[in-house]
């Protein structure tokens, strides 16, 4: 288990950090996310041992020290993939994976290298020089290369950035069951909805240094403690609580996603629809109520200037009533 215990630091007096206290089980996949300069990947750095921070960090019963402590930082059983990749560019795809396995057995080295090359998809690139692949190719390599020697903790600080959409969905697919199956904690800073979504088994919320909100993926989305943890998810509406609901105090606010909108064919909120835009499967529309404009899902384009008439159900109006 990794253990996080009042968790502070900053770069100077102005911490970046605050008080941060957390357990992750073994085997587990814990997303953090939150908007850029919230602490993500400060937090990352702190957990591998890059800074002197105040508070403790655990695992199991070690306590894991920073730069103070450990000339060289790091633990043996932790790796850490940041979002330079640090790859050697004379060095092939092949070479840069195997970088650090013994060459005392060379016929498991190249059955552990060509596992790791199917792993992301980079079999055809195998003898060629890292400085002539593409940002995603690295990244990918990269990957493969932080679990030549699989480690026990692997810490992910936006894995996925640089790699095309069509190849990232397969490649997260394979490369987290991948982990599950070996039983690898993952701790992954990411801005990307799928990540925390589908994949985590918990999900860290940061704002301003702090763990705002904790929980299953699931939980955290349909019951978002505020618009800002509702939004790091996608789309979403702040509206406020007095236009929808009678007899509620003037600073409430609702925290509707455009998915839960619907139009009516009875008397519900009149709107004007003033944009639309093509998101494949559906539209998402833009309707002005009142003084506030909303969004919501419909499956065909709306014509701009109509009206129409909009349902939210009225569980949410106390449920997410903030």
């Amino acid at each position: 288990m990794l253990r996080v215990r009042n968790l502070s630091f900053g770069y100077t007096e102005k911490p970046i950090l605050r008080n941060l206290s957390f357990s992750i089980q073994k085997g587990e996949n814990v997303s953090i996310i939150g908007a850029s300069g919230s602490g993500k990947s400060t937090l990352l750095q702190s957990i591998y041992g890059l800074h002197h921070v105040d508070g403790r960090i655990f695992w199991d019963d070690k306590q894991l020290l920073g730069p103070n402590f450990n000339l060289v930082p790091g633990e043996e059983f932790m790796k850490y993939l940041t979002q330079d990749f640090d790859l050697m560019p004379p060095l092939t795809v092949a070479e840069n994976i195997g970088k650090h396995l013994s060459n005392m057995y060379p016929r498991k080295k190249q059955q552990r290298v060509s596992e790791l090359l199917e792993l992301v998809e980079m079999q055809k690139f195998a003898k060629v020089k890292a400085k002539f692949l593409s940002g995603g190719q690295q990244q990918r390599v990269a990957l493969a290369r932080v679990l030549a020697k699989p480690p026990e903790v692997l810490l992910l600080d936006e894995p996925f950035s640089h790699i095309d959409h069509f190849r990232k969905n397969k490649l997260r697919r394979n490369l987290f069951s991948y982990l599950k199956k070996n039983n690898i904690t993952v701790i992954i800073a990411t801005h990307d909805s799928t990540d925390a979504l589908s994949y985590a088994d918990t999900t860290l919320a940061m704002k301003a240094g702090r763990i705002i909100a904790k929980g299953s993926p699931e939980q955290l989305y349909k019951n978002p403690k505020n618009a800002y943890v509702a939004s790091l998810f996608g789309e979403v509406n702040e509206l406020p609580a007095d236009q929808f609901i009678p007899d509620v105090d003037r600073r409430k606010k609702l925290v509707i996603y455009p998915h839960e909108i619907k139009l009516s064919e009875d008397i519900g909120f009149e709107g004007v629809v003033t944009n639309s835009f093509f998101r494949g499967s559906h539209y998402l529309t833009e309707a002005q109520v009142g003084k506030e404009f909303l969004l919501f899902e419909h499956p065909e384009a709306l014509k701009i200037g109509s009206i129409v008439s909009l349902d939210i159900p009225e569980e949410l109006f106390t449920k997410r009533l903030r």
